[in-house]
């Protein structure tokens, strides 16, 4: 039978290779997203779910909210935000694209 000591040594290196294969798979994530002068932020406004995550890590001020009609016959609010990139501004750093988290954002080429 399997003691207590013996199942929690077990659950902390099954943790300790979990994260260690989410950290490589993020790491490829951020490694395979272009970036720089070349590219630019690009928001799909139909997945932007206006969170403010994006306009939080811009250190460029590239980024803004603006109103826009809800599209829910079913739901009755007069505003709903969205992200909006300000082309000129953004240097095409991608930290936008890791923060949202819809993957509303993309990077494009200018």
């Amino acid at each position: 039978m399997t003691s207590s000591d013996e199942l929690r040594k077990r659950r902390q290196k099954e943790a300790v290779r979990i994260r260690t294969s989410l950290n490589r798979l993020r790491g490829e994530q951020r490694a395979s997203l272009k970036g720089g002068e070349t590219a630019v932020a690009y928001v799909q406004e139909r997945l932007c779910i206006g969170c403010d995550q994006c306009t939080i890590v811009c250190d460029d001020d590239a980024i803004e909210m603006y109103k826009v009609a809800m599209a829910s016959p079913l739901i009755q609010v007069e505003s709903n935000q969205k992200a909006k990139i300000l082309r000129d501004d953004c240097t095409g750093c991608r930290l936008c694209v890791l923060a949202c988290p819809t993957d509303a954002i993309s990077m494009i080429d200018r």
